[in-house]
């Protein structure tokens, strides 16, 4: 009962103190009954004396069973509490029990006369004092703890710890007040809390007070001397979330966050592991809804391939679809370091999952062919793609040899094996593409269209813009020149993208597959188009400093291939089609010369990376608001 990893040099104090306190509170019991009378009778103390120690050893035998010595009193809260009126309840019942039915028949006194029944309010009172002592001397210890840790903060080397404003006086602001309260040296001290409900204001939250909503915040981050501020509003819209980050980014303070509950349930982080406010915050929309059913019906029990599935939609595809108890997962990545790291989280994870990791290029056609034949599967993610504008346009074969002909081969293999479905990774990019990368992933588009019309797999299109966080995206490459001192560098002033965070993406792209017929081009909802230089000027402030004070911003000037703005249709898609999503459109198809689709592509496929002045015709050919050139190209393709 008693925890052994406590030493016998801490829990004998802890005794001591116990008996003291049960000795004293029947003592103050009988001082109290008898005292306005005229005083103790001679009897009762003799009766007392003969009587005590055996109270005592009931009274430390029930602490015991109620774990009083395997508790840490200096973390003592509510729970505790209860124990303590429980156990001190028991243990004075039983002493009662025990005077009233016991004592009086197996003990006498000094005089050998038997000893006398105390009287009831002897007992109850016994029992009041027995509670308020013990339960003193615990929580005494919790407060003696906490004041020894203000004056360690206030003299300690560093001065004061950080001074912290809490954002959200709801249950989760209660747990991280409460949680800082009990490490204020690593977490810094609770200062004020801040809340919309007018009803909380003036109210203080564990001592803390709640001394206004969101639009005093910067005044109050001032007025308090604070150093950080910790968002603990994990179950707010994601709209309010963004303006409030916003107000707190102008205070100059540090800004964490406690992270959202699907995050908590995923695993990726714990319920009270707080973490920096990132430009995801700022940007991300409320948490997707997905219509589990519909998903469930072309995942649960069966065999897919994610290719690319090392890389960031890729891999977040697989973990969304773990989640989805598949058959089979088969991860096809040429890059084996990206499919060494997945292949460990994924079987962290999900032990149970079914996992194959296979290694090869989408370029190889026999490579493709093979693992379609081995695992014959039932759904085909299509992620693997050179995505990076101008790299691919100082080498556009080998956009053409990667993104065209991997969708090819990969579209080939489906349909000879009879898989029920293909959903192809595409881009706004493949919209009146003005870069060799957009312009292969339009034809990619074609691919599958061309495809859905003569097989009976079904092959669909996803098409969305930049996804923040990925490989090659503009926040990586901020974050490195910030941290560098800047300057951060952007294309131009004007420029624009539409932004989407890599779980979004990855379960609307999941969802547009559960609702593919066949041939669609789904266009997923991006929200409002971003500005890059208020991103670069949102990420300087969340990073602690001022833009263009203390982190200069300079424009470089567009890239090669590079647009002020991205498009989600082309002109003569004309308007999207409504889906049972309200973030899932479909564009209408466009008609295009089927057949000589098929001879333009081999025609495409003698030239790539041989003759790119030829290449890049038959590129406009196909893809005939391709306004491209080729002015940069391979150096062996001239």
């Amino acid at each position: 009962m008693i925890n052994k990893r406590n030493s016998i040099r801490n829990l004998i104090p802890q005794v001591i103190i116990d008996a003291v306190c049960i000795f004293f509170s029947y003592l103050l019991a009988f001082v109290f009954r008898f005292l306005p009378d005229s005083g103790i009778p001679f009897y009762y103390i003799e009766s007392f004396r003969t009587c005590v120690p055996w109270m005592t050893l009931i009274c430390l035998a029930v602490f015991a069973v109620f774990r009083f010595y395997s508790t840490m009193w200096e973390f003592a809260s509510m729970d505790e509490l209860l124990q303590i009126f429980y156990g001190t309840t028991t243990a004075c019942l039983i002493v009662t029990v025990c005077g009233y039915t016991v004592f009086p028949n197996l003990f006498t006194d000094s005089f050998g006369m038997a000893v006398q029944r105390f009287p009831i309010p002897v007992y109850v009172m016994g029992w009041v004092l027995t509670m308020f002592l013990v339960g003193g001397s615990r929580f005494s210890i919790r407060f003696a703890r906490r004041m020894r840790r203000k004056r360690m903060i206030r003299h300690g080397p560093d001065g004061m710890a950080k001074r912290v404003m809490i954002v959200g006086a709801g249950e989760m602001g209660s747990m991280v007040i409460k949680d800082m309260k009990n490490a204020p040296q690593s977490k810094g001290i609770p200062v004020v809390a801040i809340d919309d409900d007018k009803k909380k204001r003036g109210t203080r939250i564990h001592g803390v007070k709640i001394a206004g909503g969101r639009e005093s915040i910067p005044r109050i981050a001032a007025r308090y001397h604070i150093d950080e501020i910790i968002l603990a509003i994990a179950t707010a819209r994601q709209a309010d979330k963004r303006a409030i980050i916003r107000i707190c980014s102008h205070t100059g303070c540090r800004l964490k966050t406690i992270p959202a509950l699907y995050e908590m349930l995923e695993g990726n982080a714990g319920p009270l592991k707080v973490r920096d406010v990132s430009i995801l915050d700022l940007l991300g929309r409320d948490e997707i809804k997905l219509n589990v059913g519909e998903i469930s019906g072309y995942l649960k029990d069966k065999t897919i391939i994610v290719t690319g599935g090392g890389g960031s939609i890729g891999s977040e595809l697989c973990r969304q679809i773990a989640c989805f108890h598949p058959k089979k997962l088969i991860v096809l990545e040429i890059y084996e370091n990206n499919a060494y790291e997945l292949q460990n989280e994924l079987l962290r994870r999900f032990p149970d999952l079914d996992m194959e990791v296979i290694i090869g290029s989408v370029r190889d056609r026999a490579r493709i062919d093979h693992v379609f034949e081995c695992f014959r599967p039932d759904v085909v993610f299509h992620a693997a793609a050179h995505k990076h504008v101008p790299l691919m346009e100082l080498s556009p074969g080998e956009a053409v040899k990667n993104n065209v002909f991997g969708t090819l081969n990969v579209a080939q293999a489906c349909d000879k094996y009879r898989v029920r479905r293909m959903v192809l990774i595409s881009t706004d990019k493949a919209v009146n593409p003005t870069n060799i990368m957009g312009a292969t992933k339009r034809i990619c588009e074609l691919i599958v269209q061309y495809y859905s019309r003569h097989s009976k797999t079904g092959f669909v299109a996803v098409r969305f813009g930049n996804v923040l966080g990925s490989n090659g995206s503009v926040i990586p490459l901020f974050k490195q020149q910030i941290a560098e001192g800047g300057p951060v560098t952007v294309t131009h002033p004007d420029i624009v993208r539409y932004f989407m965070t890599i779980p979004e993406a990855a379960r609307l792209v999941i969802q547009a597959g559960g609702m593919a017929k066949g041939g669609e081009i789904f266009v997923l909802d991006m929200g409002e188009p971003v500005k890059i230089v208020d991103l670069a000027r949102n990420l300087i402030r969340l990073s602690g400093y001022e833009p263009d004070v203390d982190i200069p911003i300079r424009y470089t000037g567009l890239r090669p291939g590079e647009k002020l703005y991205e498009e989600l249709l082309l002109d003569s898609e004309g308007g999207c089609k409504k889906t049972s999503h309200e973030l899932i459109y479909i564009g209408n198809p466009i008609p295009f010369n089927e057949k000589t689709f098929l001879s333009d592509i081999e025609a495409l496929r003698k030239v790539a990376g041989v003759d790119n002045v030829q290449m890049v015709e038959i590129v406009h050919r196909l893809v005939p608001t391709y306004t491209g050139h080729a002015e940069k190209t391979d150096l062996l393709a001239q």
